[in-house]
């Protein structure tokens, strides 16, 4: 660890300084799910189904209670097989059920509790790169910046208010891979090599986009490692100590890392027959795979058919220059190499997926370290006017949800 990275790791009083991000996330996903009890009485529905027994969440729970092997044959001859759902949060909420849960209100109780940590995760890492005793550490726009630990607590708001923040609170996968992956990456920033590589073999264990972390741990520690034999090329004998058994611990981190996703995938092969790319196969059945982008630029061209389509073509093609926009943004920032591995992959492989386009916003939700440019930004700004802008953006939010929700809802 460096000096830095030793002093951040020691500082007390962590749930303290997080508190003012993790209250006022709770009372961005409060007002969340406010309005989707709200607009789910008006139109005679029930909000707490919708949130854990819809779409993805009965294939969570189905894996939870009866375990691998469930599938739908559609009459186009597609399969949809629950082998494409990564085990952990089944796991967990088949824990939760034996403690007396339903396996429903098991995933919610997981992705509550997993949201909470997800924000907290977020927050570390931002306060770790912009905290107020990190000044040597803060970089924006080319300039080194001084912070007050506010840019943490918008990082946090921010993730809590995206146009599909709403699944934050589902019992869906995205909050427990967005936490495993949060702090891995905070992990990786403070020289927990071992502690990063087993939250990346869990964050593995939850979706397919797990190796995203995995790969941030690998270049880190590959880095690390280069810049360590390069300082010890230039000081000799006589440059800085190094902590016994660093190189160890960064190997041992860099080989549990991929466990998680490589260990699943292979099993899926393994039951299947298929070998090594069998996991391939089931994705293949849910007519998902990746391409490019070339299936998700045709479905976009396509919206520019008839004038009210075209709007929303313009609109999803603005949405991709504003991921641009933020991932320069991100470099120009001079974020840790491994946050921009981490959020490049989680964002290419979320635009290039060949299929469910209406999923690519709750895909991209865990690349939080895209939003870090506009935390910093909020955070430079006058307090009053910025509370103004991430609470009309909440609100909006929240309708949003509830008439996503109520209506296609993700697929």
């Amino acid at each position: 660890m460096t000096d830095l990275e030793t002093r951040t790791a020691g500082r007390p009083g962590a749930l303290r300084r997080a508190a003012p991000a993790l209250l006022g996330y709770a009372a961005v996903r409060a007002l969340g799910l406010l309005a989707l009890a709200l607009w789910s009485a008006a139109r005679d529905k029930s909000a707490y189904t919708l949130l854990t027994a819809r779409w993805d969440s009965l294939w969570y729970t189905r894996v939870a209670e009866l375990g691998y092997g469930y599938e739908v044959r559609l009459p186009n001859g597609d399969v949809h097989s629950n082998l494409a759902f990564f085990p952990l949060l089944p796991w967990l909420e088949r824990l939760g059920a034996a403690a007396g849960l339903s396996y429903a209100d098991a995933g919610f109780v997981v992705s509550l509790l997993a949201s909470l940590a997800a924000a907290w995760g977020i927050f570390a890492v931002a306060e770790h790169l912009y905290g107020r005793n990190e000044k040597g550490a803060q970089r924006g726009l080319g300039r080194v910046v001084a912070g007050d630990g506010r840019a943490g607590v918008y990082a946090v708001l921010l993730w809590a208010v995206l146009p599909v923040g709403i699944v934050q609170s589902m019992a869906y996968s995205e909050s427990l891979f967005t936490a495993l992956a949060a702090w891995s990456l905070y992990a990786v920033l403070t020289g927990r090599w071992v502690t990063a590589g087993a939250l990346a073999a869990l964050a593995g264990l939850t979706r397919p986009v797990g190796l995203a972390v995995a790969a941030a741990v690998w270049v880190a520690a590959i880095v690390a490692f280069v810049r360590t034999r390069s300082e010890a090329v230039t000081d000799g004998a006589h440059g800085s100590p190094r902590a016994p058994g660093e190189g160890a611990r960064r190997v041992f981190g860099m080989l549990l890392a991929p466990l998680g996703a490589a260990g699943y995938v292979l099993w899926v092969g393994h039951r299947t027959g298929e070998g090594p790319l069998g996991y391939l196969d089931v994705q293949a059945g849910w007519r998902n795979g990746f391409d490019g982008g070339v299936a998700f630029a045709r479905f976009v061209a396509d919206k520019f058919t008839s004038l009210p389509s075209a709007l929303a073509g313009v609109g999803l093609i603005a949405g991709v220059a504003l991921l641009v926009w933020l991932y320069i943004g991100c470099v120009r920032q001079r974020q840790p190499l491994a946050l921009l591995v981490y959020s490049g992959i989680v964002t290419v492989l979320a635009l290039c997926a060949s299929s469910y386009f209406g999923s690519k916003p709750r895909l991209l939700m865990p690349a939080f370290p895209l939003l870090l440019p506009l935390a910093l930004a909020l955070a430079r700004t006058r307090t009053s006017r910025s509370a103004l802008i991430v609470g009309g953006v909440a609100v909006a939010s929240a309708v949003y949800g509830a008439f996503w929700l109520n209506g296609s809802g993700p697929p």
